[in-house]
């Protein structure tokens, strides 16, 4: 059977280096949403040398769109959206200290090689769970470009958010394993 490893935000190289594709992990503490549209400004900001609107040392973005918030709730159902759309900007949120990104879906060759680089993972939570999830997510506040609406970079806090390392910074890949076991031969 399979151990849960609990991580606290921010993570450190540590946390990360001890981390293996097929780990099953409970986050805690706080996470950040970003997709496609709040990754473009992001990446502008970096490429015009401004400030980001928060830290990325040893944080985790979520690649979300949530629904809208049930009155007395944080947040909307929050299920990720399929990674790939980020693969063009994950390789210099890493390099500048973002320590795992969450979503759906394979990652291309140049984001895994960032996460060997850069000492950080890749982590997939089941697209179909979304209203699940969201039970994790105990605060959600946008604290970016509210124009995006869904899309807006929020800051949650998190206790025991369910997530599983896809690609470790060893250059472990859990769907690539995977596929192995079942290849005809």
């Amino acid at each position: 059977m399979t151990q849960v490893k609990t991580l606290t935000t921010p993570l450190s190289d540590d946390v990360i280096a001890g981390l293996k594709a097929g780990d099953n992990v409970f986050i805690n503490g706080t996470i950040f949403t970003g997709r496609d549209a709040a990754h473009k400004k992001l990446f502008d900001l970096i490429q015009n040398g401004q400030e980001l609107p928060f830290s990325l040392q040893g944080q985790i973005i979520f690649y979300v769109g949530p629904t809208p918030a049930r009155p007395g709730k944080p947040i909307g159902s929050a299920g990720p959206t399929t990674s790939y759309r980020m693969d063009a900007f994950a390789p210099k949120l890493y390099e500048l200290g973002l320590k795992a990104s969450i979503g759906k879906g394979s990652r291309n060759a140049e984001v895994k090689e960032a996460l060997k680089k850069f000492k950080a993972v890749y982590l997939a939570v089941t697209g179909g769970a979304a209203a699940l999830i969201s039970k994790s997510i105990k605060k959600a506040e946008v604290i970016a470009y509210p124009e995006l609406g869904p899309e807006a970079i929020r800051k949650l806090a998190v206790e025991n958010f369910p997530a599983q390392v896809i690609n470790d910074m060893h250059g472990g890949d859990i769907y690539e394993e995977g596929r192995k076991l079942y290849e005809r031969k």
